[in-house]
């Protein structure tokens, strides 16, 4: 679904107050889910890359970075993923050019080009085929407040810009949990554009260990710096994609807005097809979006990557590397 403009901070609108006794339902329900599951443990370390807000912050992002700092060390971390919209129930490996989002989902997908990917609606299965083959260490991309697996490390990505928006639980917010009381479970906090919004800080009373990141071009990506482009994403929060379009040189013409995991039509596709030609501008999406599209409509489309980059990444390595004492080659 579309994140709804209620969420957002300041919003003045009706609906959160109405919403209010769901959200109470809710977040007694996630409680008791929680209070009442035993954790499980796996032969390797666990780590969560996870949010409390329902929709994008850059879990995802976080997650490669994360992977990219076990692999430059000679270890070998594999992603774990419920594969959201996936009909497949696991323990699966992802395999590229054999697999489909609407068998793995769409994130997964991304995942595997960087390390071997599982998806399992059962996350304590998938962690375990995960460790029987070969992993030194597993990243959760999601499953913060899925309590039956043991994490020996969470980390709580928030977008520093969005904060948690109006601070209310499900439906009436965006929130999945308190703040309170994710803060209360996670190990730290990813700041995604920290830097920025520095405020942030106090003004959510963060009292974990802070990592700022920020999301920049990838140095491989297409050169779209100061051509027009028309625009689409069905992302958590896709003004966001677009403002980095802008923020990165980009002439944008016009933007096409979808709920999360949207399944593109072919009538979609051509109407954004035609537009971007009637602007002589090239068409763009995020790499989440594109692996959703029809290989026909992949030839039409620009992918805008973008990689997490962490202002002082030392600090972050160091905790995560003690996970894997003496796993290093």
């Amino acid at each position: 679904m579309k994140t709804p403009a209620f969420w957002a901070q300041g919003g003045g609108h009706l609906m959160p107050l109405l919403l209010s006794p769901l959200a109470c339902l809710y977040g007694g329900v996630s409680r008791l889910h929680r209070g009442i599951q035993r954790r499980h443990n796996v032969a390797v370390p666990v780590i969560c890359v996870g949010n409390v807000v329902a929709g994008g912050a850059g879990k995802t992002p976080v997650a490669i970075a994360i992977a990219r700092m076990f692999i430059a060390r000679g270890l070998r971390p594999h992603f774990l993923s419920r594969g959201y919209g996936g009909a497949l129930e696991g323990p699966v490996r992802v395999v590229l050019d054999v697999h489909k989002f609407t068998e793995v989902g769409d994130e997964p997908l991304i995942l595997a080009e960087f390390a071997p990917t599982w998806v399992a609606k059962d996350r304590l299965a998938g962690a375990e085929t995960a460790a029987r083959n070969g992993a030194d260490v597993i990243i959760m991309d999601d499953g913060f407040q899925n309590p039956v697996l043991h994490k020996d490390f969470s980390l709580l990505v928030l977008d520093a810009e969005y904060g948690v928006g109006n601070g209310r639980l499900l439906p009436a917010g965006p929130l999945r949990e308190s703040l309170p009381n994710a803060l209360g479970r996670c190990d730290a906090v990813v700041l995604v554009e920290g830097d920025k919004y520095p405020t942030i800080i106090n003004r959510l009373k963060i009292n974990k260990p802070v990592y700022n990141s920020t999301l920049i071009p990838t140095a491989s990506g297409e050169p779209l710096s100061g051509q027009k482009v028309v625009a689409f994403a069905g992302i958590g929060r896709p003004e966001k994609f677009f403002k980095s379009l802008a923020g990165a040189g980009c002439e944008l013409m016009h933007s096409f807005s979808y709920p999360d995991h949207h399944v593109y039509t072919a009538d979609e596709m051509m109407k954004m097809v035609e537009r971007a030609a009637r602007e002589k501008a090239a068409l763009v999406t995020t790499r989440k979006d594109y692996v959703r599209l029809p290989m026909e409509a992949r030839m039409m489309v620009s992918v805008f990557d973008v990689d997490m980059v962490f202002s002082a990444p030392e600090g972050l390595q160091a905790a995560l590397l003690s996970l894997v004492k003496g796993r290093e080659v």
